[in-house]
């Protein structure tokens, strides 16, 4: 894998981390596009659309570089979408939701091939059971900061772990990008896997 080569299109300092921990040193471009979501959109539908979106648009701009990947998280919540709370109130009122209840996260992710004028996209879904908070715990957590640029106001991979009682599916999928799946995506398109790199075989 030419890992030079791989744009993120993602400001997401947990994506970067996901990937370099697995051997993939990523060039940081962030996306800048209406993340809106559209009248009866599927929160599939949403971060799938969004992941092409980010990884196309960066690559429009960019004159270099072959793999773009773009990704996007939301939480879901009987049926409704939380993104990032505007603020305290908000967050607050997300973890109070939240709260003895299991949720949906929902990562997209979109690999563009420029070379090959080709693009792959897919989605994980991971159920999340919160334990149940209390007002106290809510009101600290959001004291820390944590939850303020967080899809559904937590990071399962920061202090907010406390909340978490139990998963059922893709933890990487939780923190931001679903890396089993990107990885297979990766090799379909030619990539390869960082660390079964054959040309560096002895």
């Amino acid at each position: 894998m030419q890992t030079s080569r791989i744009i993120l299109a993602s400001a997401s300092p947990r994506r970067r981390e996901l990937l370099e921990r697995i051997g993939i040193p990523t060039i940081v471009v962030p996306a800048h596009i209406d993340e809106s979501v559209l009248a009866d959109e599927s929160p599939e539908e949403h971060v799938r659309r969004l992941s092409r979106a980010k990884a196309e648009c960066v690559a429009a701009g960019m004159p270099e570089g072959r793999y773009f990947i773009g990704s996007d998280t939301v939480v879901v919540l009987e049926g409704r979408i939380l993104g990032k709370p505007a603020d305290r109130a908000e967050a607050a009122a997300m973890l109070r939701s939240l709260s003895g209840n299991r949720h949906q996260v929902w990562s997209g992710f979109a690999i563009h091939d420029r070379r090959e004028g080709r693009t792959l996209d897919g989605a994980v879904c991971t159920d999340v059971e919160f334990r149940t908070l209390s007002a106290q715990e809510i009101e600290g957590y959001i004291d820390t900061g944590e939850p303020m640029d967080k899809a559904g106001a937590y990071a399962i991979q920061g202090i907010g772990t406390f909340m978490v009682r139990q998963i059922h599916g893709s933890y990487t999928n939780v923190v931001g990008l679903p890396l089993a799946e990107l990885l297979d995506a990766l090799a379909e398109l030619g990539a390869g896997y960082p660390f079964m790199n054959r040309e560096q075989q002895p």
